[in-house]
C-alpha cells in the first residue's frame, strides 16, 4: 500500500510517499480501507519532534489519527463489523497512522458512519469530535442551562464542541478573530467575542465550564471568568493547581483516549444533524498534498478541519466546493 511516512523529525520535508506492507488484523481489530483522514496539530507537532519521550514512536512512523473507509478484513473475533461496512474511527496506533490506504483498529474503536455521511466529512470527526466530547461530558459533566466558553470556537475541536454543547442545552460562548464571528454563528453560538476588540475576561463572569484550546495567558485569563465550583478543561497544557484552588474551581487536562461507543454517540449527532463538520480544506492523498496540508495546519489560523482524500466517494461524491477547494 502507499503511506506517507517521516524517518526523522523535522519540517514538512520529511513528508515522504514509499510502499508500505499492509497490516493483518489480529482477532479483535478490523482493516479498513481508507478514503479519507485529516490533519490535526498532534501531527506537524510529533512530525518536528515536539512529542519525544511522550509517545512510543519507531522510525518510519505513519502519521494520522482519523481514520474514515470500508471494513475490507476482519478478525477471527471481530463480531460488530464485516467486510464492505463504512466506518470511522480513532486508531490506538502510533507508527502506522492513517496517512495510509489502509490499517488496521480495534473493533472497541470503530463505529459505522451515518448512511448520508460521505467519507470527507466522517474523517473529520474523530479525533476532534471524541476530544470535545471527553472534555465538555466526561470531565466537565455538562448540563443543559451551563454557561460554556468555548475559545477558538471556529477551530477543528472549538466547532465541535459549540456544536455538542448546544446538543446538551448549554448558552455557549465563544471567542475568535472577526473571520470567525460568521461560523461560529452558524454553528450557533449564542455570544461571540472577538478577541482582536474585546478581553473576553472584561465581559464575562459565572461561566460553568470553559475549554481552553490555547493556553498561555488565555488559559490564565479564563480562572477569573470562572463561577466557583465551576471548571476550566484544556487540551492543550495543565491548568495551574494553585490557580485552581484559588479560585476554587476544578481544572484539568485532557488527553484524548479512543472510544468507540462515543464515536457511535457523535454518529448519531451527525445523523440527526446536530454534529456537522467544518471542512476548511481538502487534499488528495500523496507527499505533495500532506505537505501543503502540514503547512496550512502550522498557519494557526484554520476555521474547522483539513481532510485528506485517498479514494473516491463513488456513493457521496464531494460536492464542488470541495472539489475546487482540493484542486
Amino acid at each position: 500500500m502507499k503511506a506517507i511516512v517521516i524517518n526523522e523529525y523535522g519540517d514538512k520535508g520529511r513528508l515522504r510517499e514509499i510502499e508500505f506492507p499492509k497490516a493483518i488484523p489480529k482477532a479483535k481489530e478490523v482493516q479498513i480501507e481508507l478514503y479519507a483522514t485529516s490533519i490535526n496539530p498532534i501531527d506537524w507537532k510529533v512530525r518536528e519532534g515536539y512529542l519525544q519521550g511522550r509517545l512510543p514512536f519507531k522510525f518510519p512512523i505513519i502519521l494520522g489519527w482519523d481514520a474514515a473507509g470500508v471494513v475490507s478484513k476482519v478478525g477471527t473475533k471481530v463480531e460488530k463489523f464485516e467486510v464492505g461496512d463504512r466506518v470511522f474511527a480513532r486508531p490506538a496506533t502510533t507508527e502506522r497512522g492513517t496517512y495510509a490506504q489502509y490499517v488496521t483498529a480495534d473493533e472497541s474503536l470503530v463505529a459505522k458512519m451515518p448512511k448520508e455521511t460521505a467519507f470527507i466529512k466522517a474523517a473529520a470527526v474523530p479525533l476532534a469530535g471524541l476530544t470535545a466530547w471527553q472534555c465538555l461530558v466526561d470531565f466537565a459533566h455538562i448540563e443543559e442551562g451551563d454557561r460554556v466558553l468555548i475559545h477558538a470556537g471556529a477551530g477543528g475541536v472549538g466547532s465541535m464542541a459549540i456544536q455538542i454543547a448546544k446538543h446538551f442545552g448549554a448558552q455557549v460562548i465563544a471567542t475568535g478573530g472577526s473571520n470567525s464571528a460568521e461560523i461560529a454563528q452558524q454553528l450557533g453560538v449564542d455570544q461571540f467575542i472577538n478577541y482582536q476588540s474585546s478581553d473576553f475576561d472584561e465581559e464575562l463572569e459565572d461561566v460553568d465550564i470553559v475549554l481552553d484550546t490555547i493556553g498561555g495567558k488565555v488559559q490564565e485569563r479564563s480562572f477569573r471568568v470562572l463561577r466557583k465550583g465551576g471548571v476550566l478543561v484544556s487540551i492543550v497544557q495543565p491548568p495551574d493547581e494553585g490557580k485552581a484552588r484559588k479560585h476554587d474551581v476544578k481544572a484539568g487536562f485532557v488527553w484524548l483516549e479512543p472510544n468507540g461507543e462515543q464515536l457511535e454517540k457523535l454518529a448519531e449527532l451527525m445523523a440527526n444533524g446536530e454534529l456537522k463538520p467544518q471542512i476548511a480544506k481538502v487534499f488528495d492523498f500523496g507527499q505533495d498534498g500532506l505537505r501543503e496540508a502540514h503547512e496550512l495546519s502550522e498557519t494557526g489560523h484554520v476555521k474547522g478541519k483539513i481532510v485528506i482524500k485517498i479514494k473516491e466517494d463513488e456513493e457521496h461524491k464531494e460536492s464542488k466546493e470541495n472539489e475546487e477547494e482540493s484542486s
